[in-house]
């Protein structure tokens, strides 16, 4: 049983095709500046030599039926036709209260996503277009949507909810949600088997560190808590989103500037976080690079990095009562020694402890990173949104 999922941003589609009878990659890649001058497809089959196709493509809808040809093709392809694919997985950005775990697409599904759209305006009318492009060159195939923010509708009221009046909660759904709910959602009952915990009581904290970063709690791989809120903005300092600040900083900022708030919130998403701290790059490799060289504000960046995260574990240390384990995943968790390293000396009065020289080689791969006699078992496990969508799907097949 063969399943595509799609992942569509405004102007992009990234794509893989799994095998789940052995939960194998058969195809990814990736169609970039649609709707835009020198659109391309980069295909990758498995076992084969990288396909690229530059192409006109004036909508997703082109782009589907490209990604379909490219996965057929006699020379570059994989299957022998679209009729192989069981059904396609959909990664959706944000179901608001209405959808609180994956689904079929019907109508309902689509008016849901489409109501969504301010909630999140540069991700959920792109998700919509890549699903009703889908239905348009696959008719009759299943469509199912794993939203990003089913992970965080575990959290109980006394997580989610913020201390305003509650007009402004059943009227427009100000709560925390919480995003890259996937990830989270994967890697945490991944931590349960790999370290053999508790399947239903395993206390999880989960470090999902890139671009954009959050932090999770959960317990048998249901939320407890997450730490992004309402949007992505909440929570960690990431590589150009500030995380946490005072609300009343919107307000000053916008005044003293003579600007409107989204001004100030395009600051705060886009030209903030550790590319502003930094001022040396967002990407986590040049401000390492940055500190090996003796430059003190990276250094400083990555200490307030490192200094909101553990404030972050810590919280939800006392959360779960006590978390059994912590694991790091995304491209810095997965990548970098440095920040694993600063973080679990913060955690040594725990009883946490690594070892060194397995933090050191740990790039990108499944392993223990704790020694036997840590307090608290530490981890990397890789993330894999695509076979976590994948899985959803099957569900449903």
């Amino acid at each position: 049983m063969k399943i595509l999922v799609m992942n569509c941003g405004s102007s992009s589609l990234k794509y893989q095709l799994i095998d789940m009878n052995d939960e194998s990659v058969l195809a990814k890649g990736l169609c970039e500046r649609i709707g835009i001058e020198g659109s391309r497809l980069i295909h990758r089959p498995t076992g084969k030599d990288r396909y690229i196709v530059d192409t006109d493509m004036p909508d997703h809808g082109v782009a589907v039926l490209l990604v379909l040809e490219a996965l057929s093709d006699p020379e570059h392809g994989v299957i022998r036709s679209a009729a192989e694919i069981s059904g396609i997985g959909h990664r959706v950005l944000h179901g608001g209260k209405t959808i609180t775990q994956s689904c079929v697409i019907d109508q309902h599904v689509k008016d849901v996503i489409r109501e969504c759209f301010d909630l999140g305006p540069l991700h959920n009318p792109a998700n919509l277009i890549g699903i009703e492009a889908c239905e348009a060159a696959m008719p009759g195939k299943i469509n199912v949507a794993v939203f990003d923010t089913s992970f965080g509708m575990g959290m109980e009221p006394k997580a989610y909810r913020y201390a305003i009046p509650d007009r402004y909660y059943e009227e427009y759904g100000v709560r925390r949600y919480g995003f890259h709910g996937t990830s989270h959602d994967f890697v945490s009952h991944e931590a349960l088997k790999y370290l053999d915990l508790d399947p239903e009581k395993g206390k999880v904290i989960v470090c999902h560190l890139g671009n954009g970063a959050s932090i999770s709690a959960s317990v048998g791989g249901v939320c407890v808590e997450t730490s992004m809120g309402l949007t992505p903005l909440e929570g960690l300092i990431m590589g150009t989103r500030s995380g946490d600040v005072d609300p009343a900083v919107v307000q000053y900022i916008t005044n003293k500037e003579g600007w409107t708030v989204d001004d100030t919130l395009n600051l705060l998403n886009k030209k903030s976080g550790m590319q502003a701290l930094s001022g040396v790059s967002s990407d986590f490799r040049d401000i390492e690079a940055a500190i090996y060289q003796g430059d003190e504000k990276a250094k400083m960046a990555m200490e307030t990095y490192v200094h909101r995260l553990v404030k972050y574990i810590g919280a939800y240390n006392t959360v779960l009562k006590g978390a059994d384990a912590i694991v790091f995943t995304a491209g810095v968790g997965e990548n970098g020694p440095m920040v694993r390293r600063m973080v679990c000396e913060y955690l040594e009065f725990l009883g946490v402890k690594i070892d060194e020289d397995t933090n050191r080689s740990a790039f990108g791969k499944q392993v223990v990173l704790s020694t036997e006699d840590s307090s608290i078992k530490v981890a990397v496990i890789p993330t894999n949104e695509e076979l976590a969508i994948a899985r959803d799907t099957l569900k449903f097949l």
